[in-house]
């Protein structure tokens, strides 16, 4: 059942089974409020039983660009379009992010974004490749993210 992301009392409703779960749900919190305040559109996730489609779109992206295969269990995930550019997430049970924002009319502008839950570890499979900065934010504490460019078709 699809789940309307809350950004003022944030909920941790589909992540319970997170090792980080409350930094999980600020992080998830803290999208969702970049995407109303950006696009006026309202994020929402469904349980990753549900998004099967979503998650091996992400999947094949991550596989094919970089030969990477995510250990930790998706939880949850959603695809959407605002304006030009198809957007997809998914929330992984370690507290890992993962986003892939394609832009459906500019090659140029396709990239896979990365964001670590506070408290979490960076996973060993993006260690040895990704350099993580940091960002604070009130919804979900310290935030590491790193990303990359795709340079195929999807």
């Amino acid at each position: 059942m699809p789940y309307v992301v809350d950004f003022v009392n944030v909920s941790t409703e589909g992540l319970e089974s997170s090792p980080v779960a409350p930094a999980l749900a600020g992080l998830r919190a803290n999208e969702a409020r970049y995407f109303k305040n950006k696009y006026d559109h309202v994020f929402t996730v469904q349980p990753a039983e549900d998004a099967g489609q979503t998650i091996d779109w992400v999947n094949r992206i991550l596989q094919e660009e970089r030969a990477l295969v995510i250990s930790s269990k998706p939880l949850e995930a959603t695809a959407f379009q605002v304006e030009n550019i198809r957007i997809a997430y998914v929330f992984y049970q370690n507290g890992l992010s993962i986003n892939v924002m394609y832009t459906v009319d500019d090659a140029k502008k396709r990239a896979v974004g990365f964001k670590l839950s506070d408290g979490m570890e960076v996973p060993a499979e993006l260690a040895s490749q990704f350099k993580f900065a940091r960002q604070k934010s009130k919804l979900a504490g310290t935030i590491r993210g790193s990303y990359f460019v795709i340079k195929g078709e999807y």
